[in-house]
């Protein structure tokens, strides 16, 4: 298995937050929707294996395959996004007005991609309707009221306790989409990715493409929710929430300690210059 250094990864940060920032509407849209249907995915497989063992952990180990799926096959992420473009536009490789593009757009097709699975899921589990006790249907359904009505009860305090669980969250994510740069083998890369995702998905916190696809199967299922308590008691905070941590704590923090600067190359030039004419006499 090859390793790649710290400041090699931090160069593929760039390069691929490079990338990103420069993709057309067409592709954020389609790779952002893949992106938000394969995290539906791994969340009824979740939620799935958590009913039929009765242990959220077992749930928890499987949930990565749709990430490694994602990052596996180049598709959009904006959680892990709000790393790796920021870390280009640092570098001045990006600019801002492609980075908000992006994020704008990924998320858009999060939306549609989540959405569609969550129909396509429920039409399966309750056989259009037939079925009303399907166990990961009744998960989704009370998960979905715990998300959004359970920090509502707690009024401006719910806020901010979402608002922290999305910071924990991304900031796990993040490094799963980082240390899958952090090997050249696919068996390292799906390794050293399932880590930080088994991690945030076993302890609960708030991670928003999951969410844009639990509460709206949730609410289609039946919850006591709305579209206001979705977007104001979870998906705006936690988008927030993800955005803080992804910038600070994976992009910023990695950018600043293993960049390579160019100092070191300066203070070599004198060097070089002054050896060649020794090499002449």
């Amino acid at each position: 298995m090859t390793i790649v250094s710290p400041n090699e990864v931090v160069e593929s940060m760039i390069q691929v937050g490079e990338m990103k920032a420069k993709l057309p509407i067409r592709d954020l849209l389609i790779r952002g929707a893949l992106g938000g249907a394969l995290l539906g995915f791994g969340t009824t497989l979740a939620f799935t294996a958590e009913v039929q063992t009765g242990l959220g952990i077992v749930g928890a180990l499987f949930f990565p395959a749709a990430f490694v799926i994602i990052i596996l096959l180049g598709l959009e992420l904006v959680t892990g996004s709000f790393a790796l473009i920021p870390v280009a536009v640092m570098a001045k490789k990006a600019t801002v007005v492609q980075m908000i593009k992006n994020w704008f757009w990924v998320i858009i097709g999060h939306v549609l991609g989540a959405g569609i699975y969550a129909i396509l899921y429920i039409v399966a589990v309750t056989q259009l309707g037939q079925v009303n006790n399907h166990a990961v249907a009744t998960k989704i359904l009370a998960v979905a009221e715990a998300k959004t009505l359970g920090y509502k009860s707690l009024g401006a305090e719910g806020i901010l306790v979402v608002f922290v669980k999305a910071i924990l969250c991304n900031w796990m994510v993040t490094l799963g989409v980082v240390m899958a740069m952090t090997t050249k083998s696919v068996f390292g890369k799906i390794a050293a990715m399932w880590l930080p995702i088994l991690i945030f998905f076993a302890q609960g916190f708030e991670h928003a493409v999951v969410n844009m696809f639990v509460i709206p199967a949730g609410m289609i299922l039946g919850a006591d929710v709305t579209i206001t308590d979705w977007w104001v008691w979870n998906q705006i905070p936690v988008l927030i929430g993800n955005l803080v941590s992804g910038v600070l704590f994976t992009g910023m923090a990695l950018y600043y300690t293993h960049k390579k600067t160019e100092s070191k190359n300066i203070l070599e030039l004198p060097q070089t210059k002054a050896a060649i004419p020794s090499t002449q006499r």
